[in-house]
């Protein structure tokens, strides 16, 4: 968002009108992948959030850090409340929230024969399903990702996002990830299991300790990543990854195709088949795809496909998209 505004300013254009056209866009790009591939899109909420966070973005980086963290905040106080109340809730909100968490072994079968059905059976599904997420849960839950925004624009105008900080700075990053962010996340998960998952306890108080440590835990990220990047170190790697980067959009949308046609019913129906090792190959394999293809598809056009597009229904017109001549592939050594 700060890069694009600062360009339109440069401009003469309007950022606000520029900014809000560019997210209201988002927001239509995640109803209907929500609604039509995945009911876990994440692009809606985006879009929500980017709405709100343009309010701040000529706060400073202190600011933004403090406002950051106290959206986090309040997530997890309306958790925790949820949590404490619950045994005040109506019989039967309980017991849907209990299907949600554990659901028996009749909505697991109607579930699985929905999505290895065809796309209208997915549909009867996925449609009451993402709309209820999106009317509930964002509502109310919309703070940690708005939160995690006002963080990563206090980084960039702190220049954390580009590697201009000192080494020191970055690994402080990966110390709190490792001495802190990453016990605070095994030790919740040791309780949850002492706890036997309940959904009193790891739905609400449980889940803190990962809410809070997988914070810490993305910083450490953002750390080794730009120590990486000062050391000049892995540039075949930082090259690959910084095309999946920039074709960011394309390579989520191309995931949901990918995975939804390998699952599906209206693709090769494993849908509930293959166990988590095979999953979890699947997940690499895409990985491995999207890192060789989006280098040699960026040598050729300016943007990713869906960035094109999303780009020029922002700024209202089509928008230069094959280069003028290829780029050249980076050396590998």
């Amino acid at each position: 968002m700060c890069r694009i505004t600062e360009r339109a300013e440069a401009k003469g254009q309007s950022p606000r009108r520029l900014h809000y056209r560019r997210m209201l866009w988002l927001i239509l790009f995640g109803l209907l992948h929500g609604y039509l591939l995945w009911y876990g899109d994440i692009l809606y909420t985006y879009g929500m959030c980017g709405l709100l966070v343009y309010l701040f973005r000529k706060c400073e980086p202190n600011r933004l850090i403090v406002f950051g963290i106290l959206a986090i905040a309040a997530a997890s106080a309306i958790t925790l409340i949820f949590g404490w109340t619950i045994q005040f809730w109506p019989a039967e909100n309980v017991a849907e929230m209990q299907q949600m968490w554990r659901p028996d072994a009749a909505r697991i079968a109607a579930e699985m024969n929905a999505y290895r059905g065809g796309w209208l059976d997915q549909m009867q599904h996925r449609v009451p399903f993402f709309f209820e997420t999106q009317a509930i849960f964002f509502l109310l839950f919309f703070w940690r990702p708005a939160g995690a925004m006002l963080l990563g624009m206090a980084l960039y105008k702190l220049g954390a996002l580009s590697a201009q900080r000192s080494t020191r700075f970055y690994a402080a990053l990966i110390a709190a990830a490792v001495l802190v962010g990453l016990p605070l996340i095994v030790y919740g998960v040791r309780l949850n299991e002492a706890a036997g998952w309940s959904l009193e306890w790891s739905f609400f108080h449980g889940s803190q300790l990962n809410y809070w440590g997988s914070v810490l835990v993305s910083l450490g990220y953002v750390g080794l990543v730009m120590l990486v990047c000062k050391s000049g170190a892995l540039g075949w790697l930082r090259a690959s990854l910084a095309a999946v980067g920039q074709m960011a959009f394309t390579n989520y949308l191309l995931q949901t195709i990918i995975c939804t046609t390998i699952f599906y019913g209206h693709g090769l129906g494993y849908f509930g088949y293959i166990e988590r090792t095979g999953q979890i190959r699947i997940v690499f394999a895409v990985w491995a795809f999207q890192l060789i293809v989006s280098p040699i598809w960026l040598r050729h056009f300016r943007f990713g496909p869906f960035e094109w597009l999303w780009r020029s229904l922002t700024y209202g017109s089509p928008q230069p998209f094959r280069r003028a001549v290829p780029v050249p592939a980076p050396a590998t050594a």
